[in-house]
This record gives C-alpha cells, structure tokens and sequence, in this order.
C-alpha cells in the first residue's frame, strides 16, 4: 500500500533579529526573522520541511494559512503526487475558495509555496540528491510540465518554454563540474542594513572584500544626504573594482526614486533594487528609463508569475530577483526564470531572511544548469545571519556559495532551535520576556 500525507506539523519560529537591527532597511526598521515553519509527513514516515519567511508579527497568519492549505494535502497518495509535482501545484492555486483570498497572491500562495517547497524537499530526499541537482536532472518537457502557463502562454508557451530548456541542456554536464569546483557567485548584503552605524558598515564591508566577495548592496532611505555620504565612504573603503548596488524597500515615490538614483549613481551604482511600489510596473518601468545604465531590480515581493511577466516583457526591471518563499514555491519560480531567460534579463534572487540563503542556492545553481546557462552577471544574495540553525547551512568560499551534496532543499531547522525560538514560550522569548 502507498504511503499518504499525514496531518502537518506547525510552528511559530522567531527570531530577535530587531535587537541587534539585523535587516533593518527604510520600510521595515525592526525585523524579527521568523519563519512559519510546516513538516510535511507521510504515513511511511519520513518528512520534508518548509517554511513561509515573514519578519515577526503576522507569523501567526501564515501559521493559519498553512493549516488552510493542509486539509488538500492530507490523505493523497504520495507516489501520485511525486509522479506529478505540477499537477500537485495546480492542486493547490487552482483550489477555488483559497484562490478567492488572493488569487495567487498574498499569505496564502506564500503557504501554498511552503508546502510545495515541502514535498519537493521530500523527494529530494527519497531520491538522495540535492534539489538544484533532481530539478536539473528533469528532461526539458518534464520541466515544463511543472510550469502552470495560465495567464502568461501570450507571452510563453509549453513549447516555447521546451525550447529554452532544450537549448540550455548543451554544455550542462560541463556546467556542473564547474559548478561543482567553483560555486556560485554571491553578493553580500550583510555589511548595509540601514540601522548599523558607519563605522560597523565599514568594518563588515572591509571583512566582506577580505571573504572574497566581488559586488555588496546598501540599504537606503535615510535621506539624500545621508545614503550619499554612507554609499561615497564604503566606495571609497573598497574601490572601483567592487560592484555596488542600492535597495530602497519600497520607500520612495517614482519621481523621489528618479532625482535620489541620479544623485547617487556617482558613486557607480549596478543596480536599485525596489525603489518604489513593487506592484507599481509602469513607475518601475518610469523609473528604469530615466536612471539607466544604472538597473533597475525587484522580485521579492512580487506576488506570482503574471506580474513578473509584466515586469519582464515591458522592461521595468534589468534584474530579476526571485523569492523562493514569495510565490508559490519551486514550480511557480520555474516559470519566473523561463521568462527572465526568454526575455535575456538574469536573475539575482533574494535571499535577505532566515532561511532564504539555503533555499535559493538550489534555484540559482538549477537556473545556471538547466534555464539560462549562465553566471554573467548574476550573483545570489548572501546575508551572514541564522544559519546556524539549519541542519544543512549553507557554505561559501571566497565569495561563492558551494553546492551542496547533501539530499533536499536545505530547508530543515535543527529541532533544539524550533523549540527555543517558538513564540511566544520557546526559551530564547522566555528569556527576553523576564529581563523586561
């Protein structure tokens, strides 16, 4: 007999991230990483691991919605499911009454991805491979088969889409060995929240040069004055050879964003990340032409697959940047770089979360092999904070990160850290709690 999906288990996990500003930026001054984390079972036993990343209050939301999600997973054949991961993903965003609260956007389609992310974790793990390695393994039509190409086939067909992926699949074998030897290439961001001051910036930028990364990013939205005279001294602490982008979190209005890039692009920016509105495409694409060459980047909070096709076909953004739990997990992120290949814009992904770094790993290597093919130009997002409670954290090496050998997603946390760090009574709030 098969196993079947037996009930989720649910966690509330935070972290007091907002007491030393890690990821503090312009629109969020106070985060606490956390993480609505949900253990997927079977009745055989074994387990994949998902979570939605959220930045401490609202955790409890994406804990409910997890458990919404649940009641259309439980009981179903889990050699089926496995036989066909798109057919599971259309499952789940094609469900009517959940699609009523979005569609397709929001705490629910983040818990859709969390539970996706889940059972390809599972897999992962059954088949004894890590996942950029499993995905990369699919033949081009296997993979397509995972893309739900409703509302985007005017812009990317199934065919279209085999098309990319057939091209791509020249060279792969070679592409991994050196992805094997060298890694992939990271951007640090560790060095710029918004919060530290100068003299912590400098120091963790010179220590990030020193690990061997090639390309930092700085948080703005202090003021004109003060984002200038921040971006000028860590230009001048690492010279000209380091790449160095801005990211605005949304803060600005399109024609504030237009006057502060151009005062800034002095400095020699790559690129702006989100400096308005990420649901504003016509602001962004205002925006990009009036600030170019300097580019304009997003993806983070971009809800689903539809209004990166927007994004992309238009030109509103030169840098793509996907969430691996923004939309609905592996399969809608698939599509997002099909059409970011189809439309020649490479993709940087967003990894600014607890958790991010391990998961999008997997995605960047997987679009390296098998989509675009390429590492010109491309970096994943790198942050030095929290991976000591995942089972598998991630490595880097002068600025890289390497791949990982081990089976899954990466996306299991140590379970001493899910019972400290569960609000409100894991130990670590506990603590917190009594010393006022």
């Amino acid at each position: 007999m098969s196993a079947t999906f037996r009930p989720f288990e649910v966690h509330d996990v935070r972290f007091p991230t907002s007491r030393t500003l890690d990821g503090s930026d312009a629109m969020n001054r106070d985060p606490d990483y956390s993480a609505a984390y949900v253990v997927v079972r079977t009745s055989a036993g074994d387990a994949g691991y998902g979570f939605v990343f959220t930045i401490g209050r609202g955790n409890e939301v994406a804990v409910s919605a997890l458990r919404g999600v649940e009641r259309l997973v439980v009981g179903l054949d889990a050699d089926e499911v496995f036989s066909d991961m798109g057919g599971f993903g259309r499952l789940l965003t094609h469900d009517s009454q959940l699609r009523w609260l979005g569609p397709e956007k929001g705490v629910v389609h983040m818990a859709i991805g969390a539970v996706v992310n889940a059972v390809w974790d599972l897999l992962a793990r059954r088949r004894g491979l890590p996942l950029w390695k499993l995905l990369a393994g699919l033949s081009p039509r296997e993979l397509a088969g995972l893309v739900d190409f409703r509302h985007i086939s005017d812009v990317l067909s199934y065919d279209e889409a085999v098309d990319i992926l057939t091209r791509a699949s020249a060279g792969s074998d070679e592409r991994e060995r050196r992805l094997l030897a060298e890694g992939y290439p990271a951007y640090s961001t560790s060095a710029g929240w918004l919060g530290y001051p100068d003299d912590k910036v400098l120091a963790l930028a010179r220590g990030a040069v020193g690990a061997g990364f090639d390309h930092l990013k700085l948080k703005v939205g202090a003021g004109p004055e003060a984002d200038e005279r921040r971006l000028k001294l860590v230009r001048d602490l690492v010279g000209p050879g380091v790449h160095l982008s801005v990211d605005a979190n949304q803060a600005w209005e399109v024609a504030e964003a237009i006057e502060n890039v151009r005062h800034l692009a002095g400095a020699g920016l790559l690129w702006v990340e989100e400096p308005t509105s990420p649901d504003d495409i016509a602001g962004h694409l205002a925006i990009a032409k009036a600030v170019a060459p300097v580019r304009v980047a997003s993806g983070e909070h971009v809800a689903n697959r539809v209004v990166f096709k927007q994004m992309l076909s238009s030109g509103a953004i030169g840098v793509c940047q996907i969430d691996a739990c923004r939309v609905a997990g592996v399969n809608e992120n698939i599509a997002v770089l099909l059409l970011a290949a189809k439309f020649g814009v490479p993709v940087c992904p967003h990894a600014g979360g607890v958790g991010l770094c391990e998961l999008v790993q997997h995605l960047s290597m997987f679009d390296y092999l098998a989509v675009s093919a390429s590492v010109e130009g491309r970096w994943a997002e790198y942050v030095d904070h929290l991976h000591e409670h995942f089972v598998v954290p991630v490595r880097l090496e002068r600025g890289r990160y390497r791949a990982p050998v081990e089976p899954g997603f990466g996306s299991e946390l140590r379970a001493s850290s899910v019972a400290d760090y569960s609000f409100p009574g894991g130990r670590a709030w506990s603590e917190l709690a009594s010393a006022g």
